[in-house]
């Protein structure tokens, strides 16, 4: 898969620093401009949830997700059009069909595709085409797209949407994060580094 060149921004909510960029992926330094963050504040946003991604990302960071917290943050004051969150389900889970309630009940709109089991035991329920088509559906009505997944293979509607004239922020576990998503975003935000404004607690 080929991407095109990213088109140059004025300005950014978040940046690499150049010495970053020539160092390892390990070594990349973020830099937040907040100037840029108090010019949004009247910017239509749409938020796109990877559910497992996050879940994963949770796992690691050993945090329990506080989901209004979490919107509350990523909607940063701005005019919030939907909220979308993807997960697989298992139908007969009678606790994550309660937790799946409380969300569509509390500002989210649930995507859901059953669960399948793969040959060697686990199970798996891919959304990343609901997610991308979802986010070019929804590029003419916001000036900004949060996106949440460090999955690599959603680089690619990143990229489409900036052609179209929309900032896209990347927020993930910066070691479950592709390379490729990170370069075609327009921020990125490291989930370890704000878990504590989205934490339980």
């Amino acid at each position: 898969m080929q991407l095109l060149p990213k088109p140059q921004r004025d300005s950014q909510l978040l940046k690499l620093s150049e010495s970053a960029q020539l160092t390892e992926r390990s070594q990349l330094q973020i830099v937040e401009n907040s100037e840029a963050v108090e010019c949004a504040k009247s910017d239509r946003v749409v938020i796109f949830i990877d559910g497992a991604n996050l879940f994963y990302a949770a796992a690691h960071l050993n945090i329990d997700i506080d989901y209004a917290k979490l919107l509350y943050y990523l909607t940063k004051g701005r005019r919030l059009v939907r909220a979308y969150f993807y997960t697989g389900v298992d139908r007969n889970n009678d606790k994550q069909q309660g937790f799946l309630m409380w969300m569509r009940h509390n500002g989210y709109r649930v995507i859901t595709k059953d669960v399948i089991q793969l040959p060697d035991g686990s199970k798996k329920a891919n959304l990343d085409v609901e997610i991308a088509v979802d986010m070019m559906k929804l590029a003419s009505y916001c000036e900004r797209v949060v996106l949440v997944s460090g999955d690599g293979d959603l680089a690619y509607v990143v990229n489409a949407l900036s052609y179209q004239g929309v900032q896209v922020e990347v927020l993930s576990l910066y070691s479950m994060t592709s390379d490729s998503l990170i370069k075609v975003a327009d921020c990125y935000t490291d989930l370890g580094s704000i878990k504590q404004h989205i934490q339980k607690g």
